[in-house]
């Protein structure tokens, strides 16, 4: 089988379909031969040298055109796909020589506005470079440690000061406002004001699950033995309690819509407001600098309105 697949492979090869696209487009062995400036007996060996490897006849050799029999026909397509794909790769390759990471990977908090961040992807893809994008959704300290557990390379949303690791360098995002709301059909909807922890205890409250992967994360602004309904990010949160499904605490600029047109209810709570100061984070490179990537990523947030944006643009597309 082994020998099958290198007899298969040493014939089929992007010149091998080069002169198979030839005979097709020139629509016989002798006026492709001139074009290509070979020896007609020369190219009609190569051609059933790569017949021969897969065992098919690629023409039709019944009349004096030749024409692409059904494999040959499948051959071709596939084969200018894949010279396409190769000439791709190698463009990739010369690109990613001059300094661009083949992939980068962003943690993004939940609380994040995805708008702002799908409008920087839109922005960093008009500049056509080879690096692969990948987003992962975190929450709470997971954010954080996906950047240290090398599963990403750029966190936007770190709430907790990240001073674990000597190689992580960190700056200000700002602060996002949180307030508390609950659905018009909720209990909690018409309590008076403020609303204390006794009032809350007896309502399920609504949380996004920590996505850390090791330990067992962080809870913020809950009750000890308090029901509690557990979801994986801030849309979801935002729909749970949409529904009437519990209370709790959802960014100011997530929830103020809803708010505004009476799908939400803000309550003035007797608790201290809820702010929490906001960072993004990555890894010192080993060699000091950053590859072309992550470099226009923190171009990007050194702008005062990005990182306005980030944590108080409403999420509607």
């Amino acid at each position: 089988m082994a020998t099958l697949n290198n007899r298969v492979r040493d014939a089929l090869t992007p010149e091998s379909i080069s002169l198979i696209g030839a005979v097709h487009r020139a629509g016989s062995m002798a006026a492709a031969a001139r074009e290509l400036g070979l020896v007609p007996s020369a190219l009609t060996y190569r051609i059933r040298q790569v017949e021969d490897a897969l065992d098919v006849l690629l023409f039709d050799r019944s009349s004096r055109q030749a024409k692409l029999t059904e494999a040959g026909k499948e051959l071709l397509r596939e084969g200018n796909r894949l010279l396409a794909e190769l000439d791709s790769v190698a463009n990739r390759v010369k690109r990613v020589a001059t300094g661009w990471e083949p992939q980068l990977t962003l943690a993004v908090d939940s609380v994040i506005s995805r708008t702002t961040v799908m409008e920087l992807c839109e922005a960093f893809f008009a500049l056509n470079p080879p690096t692969r994008l990948r987003i992962r959704e975190e929450a709470l300290s997971g954010t954080l440690e996906a950047l240290t557990s090398g599963q990403a390379d750029l966190a936007i949303g770190v709430a907790i000061e990240p001073t674990v690791n000597t190689l992580v360098q960190h700056k200000t995002l700002g602060t996002i406002h949180f307030i508390y709301v609950v659905a018009p059909h909720h209990p909690l909807a018409k309590a008076a004001e403020p609303v204390t922890d006794d009032m809350l205890m007896p309502h399920r409250a609504v949380a996004v699950a920590d996505s850390v992967q090791r330990g067992s994360g962080v809870t913020i602004g809950l009750l000890g033995g308090q029901d509690i309904f557990t979801v994986p990010g801030m849309q979801e949160k935002l729909h749970a309690q949409l529904r009437g499904l519990g209370g709790g605490f959802l960014p100011e600029y997530l929830a103020r819509p809803h708010v505004i047109t009476g799908r939400l209810v803000e309550k003035r709570m007797q608790r201290a407001t809820r702010q929490v100061s906001m960072s993004y984070a990555w890894l010192r490179a080993p060699d000091g600098k950053e590859g072309r990537a992550l470099q226009w990523w923190l171009k990007q947030l050194e702008n005062t309105g990005t990182r306005k944006a980030l944590l108080e643009r409403d999420q509607s597309v």
